[in-house]
């Protein structure tokens, strides 16, 4: 069981929903997994086989699906309706909106996301593309490609807006 990660998670979310900066565990915690089922499918996740023991008192997101070997502390799924999350690794502190997919293009292919992405709402990230630090998929998106740290990407296909905070039209 990953302890520590669950810690950092509740930490982030406690600073995300609650707005508490010292993200104290264990009322936070209790909160998250009553009211949060995106917190709950995380904390089962992380709990291995022992999460399913827990599912009978509180029960998973049933459209939200995590199927990453390596998941980093303090991952935030705003809305897990219809997010299916299949990536190589999850960097930490990474925000993961409703109706993305991030998955696999053929049976070995799958994306890996570095520290600190944002995943917003519909976007679609697939096959062997990796997306750098700090950088954010915007709404509807559709990665295949590497994308750079620091940018932000939108469109179909995805090409690069803003670099470093500058505003860009640039393609991947």
């Amino acid at each position: 069981m990953n302890k520590e990660k669950i810690a950092c998670d509740v930490k982030r979310w406690a600073k995300i929903i609650r707005n508490d900066p010292q993200g104290d565990l264990y009322p936070n915690f209790l909160f998250f997994m009553t009211f949060y089922p995106e917190f709950r499918n995380l904390c089962y996740y992380r709990m291995g086989k022992f999460g399913g023991f827990f599912n009978v008192f509180c029960r998973q997101m049933d459209t939200l699906f995590l199927a990453t070997p390596e998941i980093g502390p303090g991952l935030f799924i705003q809305h897990g309706f219809s997010t299916i999350v299949a990536a190589k690794s999850i960097g930490a502190n990474c925000w993961i909106n409703q109706q993305v997919t991030i998955g696999y293009s053929n049976e070995t292919d799958c994306p890996t996301l570095e520290d600190n992405v944002t995943v917003c709402a519909g976007a679609k990230v697939i096959g062997k593309a990796t997306v750098g630090e700090n950088s954010k998929i915007g709404a509807n998106a559709v990665v295949v490609k590497d994308v750079p740290p620091n940018v932000t990407v939108v469109g179909i296909p995805a090409r690069i807006v803003r670099r470093d905070g500058i505003r860009r039209d640039e393609p991947l």
